[in-house]
């Protein structure tokens, strides 16, 4: 089972895969949105902001989210290592409910060029 810091740093190297994007899943991150991200089996969630291509993670607490963030993940931690690391594709995670986005509308249309 991946650890917080496991996934604090899976999180990271998203945000860097993100800014370096190009095409269409760059101008599908170039939101400014608040973000969270439920780790399921650790019980824990990452807060901050989807902003210019990159994620920036503001805080970790225990628990499910506190406030309703504009972009909501939910997943098990050793997902979120494998998706980042390439084991998983999220549209094959999503697909099979491994991986719970949340999002406006709007959001969504932009982000479905992720999957």
């Amino acid at each position: 089972m991946a650890t917080t810091e496991e996934c604090r740093s899976a999180l990271g190297r998203l945000s860097d895969n993100l800014a370096r994007a190009e095409g269409g899943v760059r101008s599908a991150t170039a939101l400014d949105r608040s973000l969270s991200c439920h780790i399921k089996d650790l019980d824990v969630t990452f807060t901050g902001r989807l902003e210019g291509g990159r994620i920036q993670v503001v805080d970790v607490h225990d628990g499910p989210p506190r406030r309703k963030a504009e972009i909501r993940l939910a997943m098990t931690g050793d997902d979120l290592v494998a998706m980042v690391d390439g084991e998983l594709e999220f549209a094959k995670a999503w697909a099979t409910g491994r991986v719970r986005l949340e999002a406006g509308f709007r959001d969504l249309l932009r982000l479905r060029s992720l999957l």
